[in-house]
């Protein structure tokens, strides 16, 4: 069965009818799909069985707890890039050792917290970093586990907002400058060097730029080996693209055969760090149409007003990103128009998807699909608006996993008291 189909007109989520869940939940609501999780958990497992490999799901593309939990069932490790990500990794109970802190900015605090529970690996990624986690160790009487993040200025071919491999990048350091991090490390007594690490970008469609940059890992691996430097790992990223539109898809089987070839008897254990490949087409977004705004010329653009926005699911206006959008209820089909499908946030740039063609009436419900990574985390509270509530579907039940916002949430952070008059 897949994560969303159609029966009898109707849009079902592991066989139940989006309709029935949202007469409980309402709308906008994200709905995930537990099954689709674990089938592409399971695929690329499969991919990798002939590697000594582990995966770390990276938390930033969801990070709902009951999302975590599931993938720490099924035995992943978790990428993070904040003190606050550590935090959710805590509270479903994962083994801190199977934790791997990425990010440019790591905060003292943040540093403190991840040495004090013991992490498998920080992610270095600045000289200025290392200095920084050398003295938070020195003070905690900590030895801090490292691998140098490397920028090997690859093109990852995907869209500028989501590169990270390129020397214009702020990620990583070059491999000139990771040999000198090394050479630095090596020796300290507060510093223990687990392994290499490379993220050259997201929704990568094509193996070759990852093929590239594992082989310059490999290459610096066996430049520090010949100076006595040892690596146990190297830490290839994530970065494996899914098809929201037509894209052609990943070639994952040509992955896994490239990887086992180009690590064969290297003693190294590999480390993925997936994230969107996971978790990107298991959810939607449902959202309802509020008001029709009809053009008054062909050469004018219809609008389809939904009580969904740009604060509920901001990739389409942070980086033009295609969504499909089809009718939850493929009944009642008036003459189908081209729609420009947008929220009632006050900037232009808020809108969920772009001359789409749909046969619409005020009331209907649309399925924006492909929303399972990077929707509820680029949610934001702008305009005052309560995020949207979460629901996970599994063995042809639901739960709302996280409840919708409402202005009390968001009120109770702030200090304001009235006068008394």
């Amino acid at each position: 069965m897949k994560a969303f189909d159609y029966q009898n007109d109707i849009l079902c989520a592991g066989g139940i009818p989006v309709p029935e869940i949202v007469a409980k939940v309402g709308t906008p609501v994200y709905i995930y799909s537990a099954e689709h999780f674990r089938n592409q958990y399971k695929t690329l497992q499969d991919t990798l069985t002939s590697i000594d490999s582990e995966i770390f799901y990276s938390v930033k593309a969801n990070s709902n707890l009951d999302v975590l939990a599931l993938f720490k069932k099924l035995g992943a490790g978790f990428d993070i890039v904040s003190g606050g990500e550590l935090q959710r990794t805590i509270a479903v109970g994962c083994d801190p050792k199977k934790v791997i802190f990425s990010g440019v900015g790591k905060l003292a605090e943040e540093i403190d917290l991840a040495l004090k529970v013991g992490i498998g690996c920080f992610n270095v990624e600045s000289g200025s970093e290392l200095d920084r986690i050398i003295e938070r160790a020195i003070i905690l009487g900590k030895q801090a586990p490292i691998s140098i993040r490397v920028n090997p200025n690859i093109d990852p071919r995907t869209h500028p907002y989501i590169s990270t491999g390129l020397k214009e990048n702020k990620f990583g350091v070059s491999t000139s400058q990771a040999m000198d991090l090394y050479r630095i490390s090596k020796n300290n007594p507060h510093i223990n060097i687990v392994g290499i690490d490379c993220h050259i970008g997201s929704q990568i469609m094509e193996v070759a730029p990852l093929e590239e940059s594992l082989t310059n890992l490999l290459g610096l691996a066996e430049t520090l080996r010949n100076e006595g430097i040892e690596v146990q790992h190297i830490d290839i990223g994530g970065g494996i693209g899914v098809r929201y539109r037509d894209e052609p898809a990943f070639d994952l089987k040509n992955y896994g055969e490239i990887l086992q070839k180009k690590l064969a008897e290297t003693g190294l254990r590999l480390l993925l760090e997936p994230g969107r490949f996971l978790v990107a087409n298991g959810g939607v977004l449902i959202t309802r149409v509020e008001y029709l705004k009809h053009a008054e010329s062909e050469n004018e653009t219809n609008f389809a007003i939904v009580d969904g926005a740009m604060t509920d699911l901001l990739r389409p206006s942070l980086y033009n990103a295609w969504h499909n959008v089809q009718k939850v209820e493929q009944v009642n089909q008036k003459q189908a128009k081209q729609w420009d499908v947008v929220g009632a946030v006050c900037e232009s740039s808020d809108f969920l998807a772009k001359k789409r063609v749909l046969s619409l009436v005020a009331d209907d419900l649309l399925a924006i699909m492909s929303a399972g990574a990077y929707g509820i985390g680029l949610s934001s509270n702008y305009n005052s608006r309560p995020r949207p509530a979460e629901v996970l579907v599994d063995g042809g039940q639901f739960k709302i996993i996280r409840r919708r916002e409402n202005t009390r949430d968001q009120l109770r952070l702030e200090t304001y008291q009235a006068e008394n008059n």
